[in-house]
């Protein structure tokens, strides 16, 4: 059984909750107040949406990979989130809490960012409205992402290197929130994917679900070049795209699976699968599944991919986990090359490395999937990570 929105205290289940500095409180409870009146006024759901058309692009078609599907003797859709505005799903999120920053008299905007789409997201969202912006991003990210580091500069924000830790995701997200402590009465953190502490993943979740929400009116059975799917896979990081797509599927009967990063192998140690691997504890405000030590210490991510090198998940993620709403996967850095080249190279379409997990856990697993309806969400597109790519000889 999904859940609405959180229990009282912030938890879908045994998960998600606030566990956040004393000084945050006042910020988190204006959040959610601030959301749950927009989301019923018809106002801001109108602006919104007129935003999401015009500006952003939706809604975002779904495309039958024909030569894939014939390859891999399946029926394969993919949900074109990299012809989204920026280049993918981020943009629904960011428009979206810098229109609830506004309503909150809030003029400054920081975040997060690992493979850059979430900095780029932010960034155009404050361009548009006029909002002052700075992403945290880490020192390793910076240099493996370089074109979306220069596209939000060139969209005015600026982006702070964060050299502690390993340089990555969980250390910008870390750094953001220090900052955010300070500077709260002025500043609004847009988080980019469904962690934090409450209402964050519930608030993330709301306004990624128009994923899924148009997959269920694109394909809806009615006729034969719209079948219903079968199976929906999604890369998970954080986990926003993912519940984007899950949640309007939660409990219908579809199969979702959620693809983790597998980095050099789960026997390695070196990988990203906090669901596959990890166990229950409390990260950036939320308790969830983690990678983390014996004594509780959060262990490194790995992952060729920016978005997918973080050592949690969404609490949401974590409650479907345990539910057996969704099941979740992984694949290793080797596999989401191969894939990404396959889909280049038969689709003409480059995905995010993120997204290329999940088409690798298809590739994989085809056999089993023979016949069926199968719907990938195609997070991102992979302009960014052609650099990085061609770096490996690919």
């Amino acid at each position: 059984m999904t859940m609405a929105r959180p229990d009282a205290r912030g938890r879908f289940g045994d998960y998600g909750g606030r566990f956040a500095p004393e000084t945050l409180m006042p910020a988190l409870d204006q959040l959610e107040a601030a959301f749950d009146a927009a989301w019923a006024d018809p106002a801001f759901r109108a602006q919104l949406d007129g935003l999401l058309h015009t500006f952003v692009g939706r809604p975002t078609p779904v495309h039958r990979a024909a030569r894939l599907s014939e390859q891999l003797g399946l029926d394969l859709w993919l949900k074109r989130e990299d012809l989204a505005h920026t280049g993918a799903h981020k943009i629904n999120n960011t428009v979206g809490q810098a229109l609830l920053a506004m309503r909150m008299g809030k003029r400054r905007i920081i975040a997060e960012t690992g493979a850059g789409q979430h900095g780029v997201a932010t960034a155009t969202a404050c361009a548009l409205l006029g909002l002052d912006c700075a992403v945290y991003m880490g020192a390793k990210d910076i240099e493996r992402q370089a074109l979306n580091v220069y596209r939000m500069r060139l969209l005015g924000a600026e982006v702070i290197a964060v050299h502690h830790g390993a340089a990555t995701l969980k250390d910008a997200v870390s750094e953001a929130m220090r900052h955010w402590v300070q500077t709260v009465d002025t500043t609004h953190y847009i988080i980019g994917s469904v962690v934090g502490p409450h209402p964050f993943p519930y608030v993330v979740r709301q306004f990624q679900k128009i994923i899924g929400e148009e997959v269920q009116r694109q394909l809806d059975g009615s006729t034969p070049d719209r079948p219903a799917p079968d199976v929906i896979v999604a890369c998970v990081g954080g986990g926003s795209n993912a519940m984007g797509i899950f949640y309007p599927y939660a409990g219908s009967g579809v199969d979702l699976v959620g693809v983790e990063a597998g980095g050099h192998g789960i026997e390695t140690g070196k990988h990203g699968a906090s669901l596959g691997a990890g166990s229950r504890g409390v990260l950036h405000g939320a308790i969830t599944y983690l990678l983390q030590d014996d004594d509780g210490q959060v262990l490194e991510a790995h992952s060729l991919s920016a978005g997918l090198d973080y050592p949690g998940v969404g609490p949401e993620h974590a409650w479907f986990k345990d539910a057996g709403i969704a099941r979740y996967e992984s694949a290793t850095d080797d596999e989401a090359v191969v894939a990404l080249h396959l889909m280049a190279r038969i689709e003409g379409i480059i995905p995010a490395l993120e997204s290329a997990h999940a088409l690798a856990w298809v590739v994989r697993e085809a056999g089993t999937l023979t016949g069926k309806t199968v719907v990938l969400n195609l997070s991102g597109r992979g302009d960014k990570d052609v650099q990085q790519i061609a770096a490996l000889g690919g």
